[in-house]
């Protein structure tokens, strides 16, 4: 049977082999002057400057290989440096990715990786322009994107100001709902397990965002609470959040948490990697964008609802 047939790992079939097989019949954007097969590429920035982020995803701590199939893992490798780009009001234009594996891991394995991060890519017209390959005793993916502002300014987290509406698009809660649900082993709610493993972000969204007068602007990686802090701390305001904002929220998490003896609100304030975009706006807020809260005066800090909350806040790294 063909699912017997013994797979070409990585060690058998070599480096330069595996990059030809992975570079093979790949279209790029327009953007890129010179793409894999040289020392380095070139992107055209025609703003002149050009956004960059990296993040790196490690197996056991970031993505499980019985969870996530190798395509799933490209996806998500590319969203979430993605919305780091769109975080800026800025559009996404190419990525530059690293990856070490086990010599026996499979090459179809590296292929489907690949396939997943082109599939991502081509949702906002970038490309994959380059990388490295690298034995390593697990899998581990480091990605690079490069972004156009073109001709914006920047919407970094220092803008907000007191009276400010605080806005989100996206859902909130999902990832981590699905993650208690993958984690202990929960049936049912396919939805919410398929938006932990291949997040949802809203592209475009950035750039409407900027171009609508946006103060300050951050994606939802490390959970709400936890990514408005940054805003508050480099703005020096309060943010006050509501709860009857997001009730909608809460409510499409209600089954799946009575079902696990879970706080849904717990999800929503405190989950992270649904990388939705939030932000603060002087004015009206975009189509598409809902109103979750207000800036206020400082000192720093984050409220729901006039009050601290005792709650998780969000992911931590170490």
């Amino acid at each position: 049977m063909e699912g017997d047939e013994p797979k070409t790992t990585l060690a058998e079939l070599g480096e330069f082999a595996l990059i030809d097989k992975l570079v093979r019949h790949r279209t790029q954007p327009s953007v890129v002057l010179v793409g894999p097969g040289d020392d380095a590429a070139v992107v055209q920035s025609a703003d002149g400057r050009s956004v960059v982020t990296t993040d790196m995803l490690v197996e056991g701590r970031h993505f499980r290989l019985d969870w996530s199939t190798p395509r799933d893992i490209g996806r998500k490798a590319i969203a979430q440096n993605a919305a780091d780009i769109e975080a800026m009001g800025a559009t996404p234009t190419a990525f530059v990715v690293a990856f070490g594996a086990p010599g026996d891991t499979s090459s179809d394995a590296a292929i489907a990786l690949s396939d997943g991060m082109w599939e991502e890519a081509r949702r906002f017209g970038a490309g994959i322009v380059g990388g490295d390959l690298v034995a390593a005793p697990q899998w581990v993916i480091s990605v690079t994107a490069l972004g156009d502002l073109q001709g914006r300014a920047p919407v970094l987290l220092d803008g907000a100001g007191a009276g400010d509406s605080v806005a989100v698009i996206g859902g909130l809660g999902r990832s981590a709902a699905g993650y208690w649900l993958l984690h202990n082993g929960v049936g049912g709610h396919d939805e919410l397990r398929r938006l932990h493993l291949t997040p949802e972000v809203p592209y475009g969204q950035g750039r409407v965002a900027a171009e609508c007068g946006a103060t300050a602007m951050t994606d939802v990686s490390d959970g709400l609470l936890a990514d408005l802090g940054h805003i508050a701390d480099a703005s020096g305001i309060g943010i006050d959040v509501s709860s009857a904002l997001l009730a909608g929220d809460h409510a499409a998490l209600g089954a799946p948490a009575a079902a696990t003896d879970q706080d849904a609100w717990a999800w929503v304030l405190g989950g992270g990697e649904d990388h939705a975009l939030v932000a603060t706006f002087p004015a009206e807020v975009p189509d598409g964008w809902r109103r979750i809260g207000a800036v206020v005066e400082g000192p720093a800090r984050v409220l729901v609802d006039g009050a601290p909350w005792s709650g998780n806040t969000g992911w931590q790294s170490f």
